[in-house]
């Protein structure tokens, strides 16, 4: 009788071995054939999109093709929901890449993202250092203020926080023109400014034939004008001008202001002032209650903008 071969205890036969290899070589059969469907699905297909980021980088297109946009203009050019759009908008103006001006509610792009920056770009930077500063000013004096930056013959509004203010005053939009010599703003930058640049300033409207730069054919009376501005350390518009724009018929506004300089070492930035009825203080009282806290905002702008500077 023939004696069947034994196996070491816990050894599985060798037909059970065998199935298990066969299974082994389906499931990975199987799997390299499900890879190889993945693969050229994926191939088909492209690489996966990160919708989040494809809308953000829309958004950034638009601003780039239409500068200062409001959220409607933005919802119409990029087909993005309102809502969306603000979540977008919020969360790239955290990162400071997109910025949203106090005077019209408008975004841009920010000046974080320039690393030359145009002429344009400059003044944005300023206006997104002084947005800021002048909402918490106008929040503590409840008076208005304005940003203006030279601009060739005239100066420029950029920022202002008079929509913000609860005093409804006559309401200014950026890119707004006022005359260098009889606003408050613009004499208070010609007073701190270098000499060299004060003097290109009055030579260029020394040939206007604007009412407004006639004080440029006067250059005594002039620079007495500025020094008592730097005496005072703020200046005012000329009892003579009653309100308007550059170039434009005047129109009595009832308003009158202080300004100071954006001091930045030897040179000036722009001016900010504060807007107040002119039968409400007198420029002395409203002086002596709010130049300091005007100084301090000054300041405050200038430090930003040189932080912005060095990022």
């Amino acid at each position: 009788m023939a004696i069947p071969k034994l196996q070491p205890a816990g050894t599985p036969p060798s037909d059970a071995l065998a199935g298990f290899a066969r299974k082994i070589d389906v499931c990975f059969t199987l799997w390299n054939a499900a890879l190889h469907i993945v693969e050229r699905r994926m191939a088909v297909a492209g690489p996966k999109i990160i919708k989040s980021l494809e809308r953000g980088l829309r958004v950034l297109q638009a601003l780039q093709m239409q500068p200062d946009s409001s959220l409607h203009q933005l919802y119409v050019f990029t087909g993005i929901s309102k809502p969306s759009l603000l979540r977008i908008l919020n969360t790239l103006a955290r990162s400071g890449v997109v910025t949203r001006r106090l005077a019209d509610g408008s975004y841009r792009i920010g000046a974080t993202l320039s690393r030359a920056p145009s002429r344009r770009e400059r003044r944005d930077r300023i206006a997104e250092a002084a947005a800021p500063v002048l909402e918490r000013l106008c929040r503590r004096v409840s008076w208005p203020s304005d940003l203006m930056v030279p601009a060739g013959d005239h100066m420029e509004i950029r920022e202002t926080t008079r929509a913000r203010s609860p005093i409804l005053l006559q309401e200014e939009r950026v890119g707004l023109q006022v005359n260098w010599l009889l606003t408050g703003v613009g004499r208070a930058y010609l007073a701190y400014c270098p000499a060299k640049e004060r003097q290109e300033i009055i030579e260029m409207l020394r040939t206007s034939n604007k009412a407004e730069d006639r004080l440029a054919r006067e250059p005594a009376r002039l620079n007495t004008i500025l020094a008592e501005v730097r005496a005072r350390g703020y200046a005012t518009r000329d009892p003579t001008h009653v309100g308007g724009w550059y170039g434009k018929p005047p129109h009595a506004d009832g308003l009158i202001s202080i300004a100071v300089p954006l001091r930045d070492g030897a040179r000036v930035l722009g001016s900010i002032n504060i807007v107040w009825l002119r039968t409400a203080f007198s420029v002395e009282a409203f002086a002596t209650r709010h130049l300091e806290e005007l100084q301090d905002a000054a300041s405050e702008i200038v430090s930003s903008v040189r932080g912005r500077r060095a990022r």
